[in-house]
């Protein structure tokens, strides 16, 4: 499979078209016609599904899904890895991909990046925001050079930096609703109210010992992936959401946050994978961060364990 045959599927993809993604290549129709037929005869399956609806668009098979997903990933760290290497024997200069949940805590790569951006200022900073599982598997495919990441994560796997903060977790509810008179919130207030959760974290022991029930046996009406659009299912009046502090912004509006009692933090790292093959900018970064940090003060084991 060539990284040419590639880039032409991904035009295909993108336009539903042969014939425009053809003329966005400078590719004859039927040229680009027979490389696609060559690459589903290679791979086994079909990947695009012609004439949908009696149109002229095509869509994408299952397996097309699949290899869009992956032609874009590979052709990203292609892209990556050409430029690194063709920049080695220059200043320090590039990217850096830092993938991050929804937190006051990113602050501190800001202030990592304001700083060496001050004697190095080619370098270019590329923050991409998702749950902890996206972080991990971006991590995982090279996508990105460093994660944060709160509570657990198998260190045999990654290296990480503690952060000398915790993140605090509580409810996130209307300001009519009955908790908000509560100046803290207890496991058994949640009970038998409809909760929102995130996905990820309907598992983390931390939180189901806080909970001290199984997750079964709560009243789950939904989960998120990141908390605005929880913030906007409780404003709703769906229910009540199991979030970390700081992540919506409760002043003079219609939510409110109450903290758990009792308190529930949750640790904060940054982690990369094992052994990596860092460019000169995200090697200057991490030892920035390391300095910002303050590698004096006291920091807790790595945790081990799932997320």
């Amino acid at each position: 499979m060539e990284l040419r045959v590639l880039q032409y599927f991904l035009a295909v993809a993108r336009e539903q078209s042969i014939s425009a993604a053809a003329a966005s290549l400078h590719l004859s129709q039927p040229t680009l016609s027979t490389q696609m037929k060559a690459l589903e005869e290679e791979l086994g399956k079909p990947l695009l599904i012609r004439g949908v609806k009696g149109s002229r668009k095509i869509a994408l098979t299952e397996e097309g899904m699949i290899l869009r997903k992956r032609a874009e990933e590979i052709l990203t760290l292609v892209r990556r890895t050409e430029s690194e290497i063709t920049r080695a024997d220059e200043a320090v200069v590039g990217d850096v991909y830092i993938g991050s949940g929804e937190t006051d805590i990113v602050r501190f790569f800001a202030r990592a990046a304001k700083s060496i951006r001050m004697r190095c200022p080619d370098i270019r900073f590329h923050i991409s925001s998702g749950n902890a599982e996206y972080v991990l598997e971006s991590l995982d495919r090279g996508l990105i050079d460093f994660g944060l990441v709160f509570g657990g994560f198998d260190a045999r796997k990654y290296d990480a930096l503690p952060l000398p903060v915790r993140d605090v977790w509580g409810v996130l509810m209307r300001r009519d609703a009955p908790l908000a008179e509560k100046e803290a919130v207890c496991a058994e207030d949640l009970w038998d109210k409809p909760l929102v959760i995130s996905h990820q974290r309907s598992d983390d022991p931390l939180l189901r010992r806080w909970l001290r029930r199984e997750v079964n046996r709560l009243n789950i009406v939904a989960t998120y992936n990141l908390v605005f659009n929880a913030s906007l299912l409780v404003e709703e009046g769906l229910g009540y959401a199991l979030c970390l502090d700081g992540l919506i912004n409760t002043r003079g509006g219609s939510l409110c946050f109450r903290p758990c009692l009792p308190r529930l933090e949750a640790p904060a790292w940054v982690v990369w994978k094992r052994y990596p093959a860092f460019s000169k900018a995200a090697s200057a970064f991490l030892e920035r961060l390391r300095e910002i940090l303050d590698p004096s003060a006291a920091a807790p084991a790595a945790p081990k364990g799932d997320m």
